[in-house]
């Protein structure tokens, strides 16, 4: 009998391992190919004369500082985006919770468009094509934290209410990012002309934002953020069974659903205070990786991590090269894929429990 158990939990760990490198080996793919697309012509000879230190100052430019810092930050938001709706998931048992439809992302997107504007933090300009220019991301990223906090406030209150629903604080999720988009359109309406024009480019979700500083300030908040995760799991499997067989095991469920939902609101305004709201990554990637790995958080967590970065990045990757010279942003895309999934998780979990 034990040697079963153990022939069985090896084969079960082999699928996670192997799911890692084909994941891991599809990122890489991925990376080079980013590498190489562009309206500049960039090829794979430039990216070996780039590392063997002879590549032309055209090509290190390109790629050095436009390429890279782009690459980098759809790694880190994918990332903190997947990781976060797969915590989300688990301490709300809900499959469709996630930074996007519990309103966190607007209401992230409202404080950074309000320190952006009202604060002064940021300066807008026209005649480019970024018309707004971050000149104090840690304002703007406090900011976008403490207003989605706002949103994690009212989600905790309503999951606490006896007879409460993975239903109702899906439906509560949309009518607060409902009321953080009146807030900007209210913001939009008394703004100048560039402003507003600022405000609308800013909330589509777009990496040509990326620089190496900011996407420092992401690793700087993601990589804690996950190692974080990674040591609540176990934390987090223990709810799959419910609050009272959680607390039987020593788990002090309010304390890790609290601390879990907070931390993972930090993730998400991090990443849309620079890059605005980015839909359906943190609903998409971590229900497909639970499909295919199982729920269980000690390698759903870091598996979601590396499939959200890749996820992301090809999106990415289409959106700069799918209509060619026009660069899409990425939300844009990212919405166009979540949406129809998302009316999918809808229909197919009507009458049905979050594990089924």
């Amino acid at each position: 009998m034990t040697g079963k158990l153990v022939l069985e939990y090896n084969r079960y760990l082999r699928k996670r391992i192997l799911f890692f490198l084909l994941v891991f080996l599809l990122l890489v793919i991925i990376v080079l190919i980013s590498l190489v697309s562009g309206s500049a012509d960039i090829g794979f000879r430039s990216i070996i004369d780039l590392v063997a230190g002879r590549s032309s100052a055209f090509a290190s430019q390109v790629l050095l500082k436009i390429r890279m810092p782009r690459i980098a930050g759809a790694f880190l938001a994918g990332t903190s985006l997947a990781i976060s709706g797969a915590v989300f998931q688990s301490l709300l048992r809900n499959p469709l919770a996630s930074p996007f439809t519990l309103g966190i992302s607007g209401a992230s997107a409202f404080g950074a468009a309000f320190a952006i504007i009202l604060l002064g933090a940021g300066t807008s300009y026209g005649g480019s094509n970024d018309v707004a220019v971050i000149n104090n991301p840690y304002l703007v990223t406090i900011s976008a934290f403490i207003w989605s906090l706002a949103s994690v406030a009212v989600i905790l209150l309503l999951s606490g209410y006896r007879g409460s629903t993975p239903e109702i604080i899906i439906l509560a999720g949309i009518i607060i990012s409902s009321l953080f988009g009146a807030g900007i359109s209210a913001i939009q309406y008394f703004s100048d002309n560039v402003q507003l024009a600022s405000i609308v480019f800013w909330t589509f979700g777009d990496l040509g934002r990326a620089t190496w500083s900011n996407c420092l300030i992401i690793a700087l908040v993601v990589f804690p953020v996950l190692l974080f995760f990674i040591h609540q799991s176990w934390n987090y499997k223990s709810l799959q069974s419910g609050d009272e067989y959680a607390k039987s095991l020593g788990v002090n469920v309010t304390r890790v659903r609290l601390t879990g939902m907070v931390v993972a609101s930090l993730a998400t305004a991090v990443v849309t205070s620079f890059y605005g709201i980015i839909a359906f990554i943190g609903l998409v990637v971590p229900h497909i990786v639970r499909r295919i790995i199982g729920g269980d958080e000690q390698f759903l967590i870091p598996a979601s991590a590396v499939s959200g970065g890749a996820f992301l990045l090809l999106s990415d990757t289409l959106a700069r090269t799918i209509i060619s010279p026009v660069i899409l942003p990425v939300g844009i895309l990212t919405s166009f894929i979540g949406a129809p999934l998302f009316l999918f998780l809808l229909i197919k979990g009507m009458g049905k429990g979050f594990w089924s």
